[in-house]
């Protein structure tokens, strides 16, 4: 088995929760992306990132059943994990910085998958929803069967300073992460939610014009903030679990 890291990312203020990532620091070793996507299912992450080049921050990103050219706790993770100055994705080129307890990301959000923003009246309205059915569709106009049940639910907990109650649902079968892990990519498995989607806070971000903080799953913390350009900044914290 190829060495590699696991860090949890969008940890809350305590260390705790957050979503698991799998980095493989020396990707030479696997060079072909058959390989690698076998790799990736077998780690069984819901993302697992090879690392081409530390010192350029070149990386290629898989779900256990695809390769994404971009996702958001990926490259907050391995941004801190090599603290280069940019990431490069076949999505394009990241920023990133590090400032204090939190790791930052500059993307964009039309590199992030289409999701449903789906508005709540209150944080309680948020924790009280069940799993939507996998088949809903979803509310963008877009094709069905690009997208279909991705359902980002949010409510304004304090709309003043910005804060953010939100979960985040899969629905799709190659969307879901097995039972140690989720997030913003594709996987297979058995979860019904994911702990922490930089992704779809990229997104809310970009529709909402304002920074906010992000209180998603059990008790994940994202921080984002809109930058000139269009541009995105995703922040939050990581820790290496093993």
């Amino acid at each position: 088995m190829t060495d590699y890291d696991v860090l949890r990312v969008f940890c809350g203020p305590r260390g705790g929760y957050g979503n698991e990532l799998g980095v493989v620091r020396d990707g030479s070793r696997v060079p072909d992306r058959d390989d690698r996507q076998e790799l990736a299912a077998k780690l069984g992450f819901s993302e697992t990132v090879f690392v081409d080049d530390p010192e350029r921050g070149v990386i290629d990103i898989f779900t256990p059943t695809l390769r994404l050219p971009f996702a958001g706790h990926p490259c907050v993770g391995v941004a801190w994990l090599l603290d280069v100055p940019e990431l490069v994705t076949p999505a394009g080129t990241v920023g990133t910085r590090l400032d204090g307890e939190f790791t930052w990301i500059e993307a964009r959000p039309e590199w992030a998958p289409p999701r449903t923003l789906r508005q709540y009246a209150t944080a309680a309205e948020v924790d009280d929803l069940p799993v939507p059915p996998p088949g809903e569709r979803s509310e963008m106009g877009v094709p069905p069967d690009e997208v279909r049940g991705r359902i980002y639910a949010w409510s304004w907990e304090d709309e003043a300073a910005g804060r953010i109650r939100a979960r985040a649902f899969p629905g799709r079968i190659d969307e879901r992460g097995d039972s140690r892990s989720s997030g913003a990519g594709a996987c297979t498995g058995g979860i019904d939610e994911d702990e922490a989607t930089g992704a779809a806070a990229l997104l809310l971000t970009a529709k909402l014009e304002r920074a906010l903080n992000i209180v998603q799953g059990t008790g994940s913390q994202i921080l984002t903030a809109p930058q000139p350009g269009g541009w995105v900044e995703v922040g939050g914290r990581v820790i290496l679990e093993r």
